[in-house]
This record gives C-alpha cells, sequence and structure tokens, in this order.
C-alpha cells in the first residue's frame, strides 16, 4: 500500500475570514482531529500560529507528535508537514480557503505513507473519518 490520499471539498455558511482564523488556531483543531488533542507548543515566526509554529497532538495510547506550518498565506491557505513522532512518513496537509456566494469553502487535502506496512491504509479511513465529523459539526 503506498500514498494515501484524503480530499475534501466543504461550503460553510460564514465568512472565509472567519473561517480561516478557526481553523488556524491550532488548539481548535481538537474538534476536527478528535479524539487527539491539539495544542501550540512553539509560536510561528511572524503569527503565532503561522510559519514556522508547531503543534503537538496527543492521542490516547499512542505517543504525541508533531506537525509544523511550512506556508501560511491569511484568508487563502496553511500548509503543514508531520516533523516528529508518527508512525507516518511524507505526510503533508493542504487547506486552501475561498469566498463563495454564500461564505466560504474549505478544500484540504492530506497525503500519507506508513513507516510500517499497512499503517497509512488503515489510519486513512478514521482519519478521513474525524475531520470530515469536526467539519460537518463546525460552529462559528
Amino acid at each position: 500500500m503506498g500514498q494515501q490520499r484524503i480530499e475534501i471539498d466543504k461550503e460553510f455558511p460564514f465568512p472565509v475570514s472567519d473561517l480561516f482564523n478557526h481553523l488556524s488556531e491550532h488548539e481548535n483543531l481538537s474538534a476536527l482531529f478528535a479524539p487527539a488533542k491539539v495544542r501550540r507548543v512553539k509560536e510561528g515566526d511572524v503569527e503565532p500560529n503561522g510559519v514556522g509554529s508547531v503543534r503537538r497532538l496527543s492521542l490516547p495510547l499512542t505517543p504525541a507528535f508533531e506537525e509544523t506550518i511550512t506556508e501560511f498565506e491569511r484568508d487563502r491557505r496553511i500548509a503543514y508537514r508531520i516533523t516528529k513522532g508518527s508512525p507516518l512518513r511524507d505526510h503533508h496537509g493542504v487547506m486552501v480557503f475561498s469566498e463563495t456566494a454564500g461564505g466560504s469553502r474549505l478544500h484540504y487535502t492530506i497525503v500519507f505513507k506508513g513507516k510500517l506496512p499497512l499503517i497509512a491504509a488503515v489510519i486513512k479511513p478514521v482519519l478521513d473519518r474525524a475531520i470530515r465529523k469536526g467539519l460537518n459539526d463546525l460552529r462559528l
């Protein structure tokens, strides 16, 4: 099993700036990645949650891992990579934000491979389901 890909395209009834502000705040991602707890452990170079910032994700019964923000364009784009821990490798996530007539759209793509055979294939449906549920339940 090679590279896995999760792709989510979802519209929201609130302004793109509100969506971006909410999803760029590391601690707010706990709802998206439930049951993971997310907290910022290092501030970014220019903005607290911007490029260079690091967030730690802790899941029950597993070691914590860290993601580092690699791109941050306000109200448009956030990209990140896993940089410490995790049974995944070559993990890269990108959130692209855009305006719609009724609010905003998020196009969210995550690609990754497993460090061990089959691990990525096992993680993909769990991660996909958790993110979709978190986005469907999102209230600002």
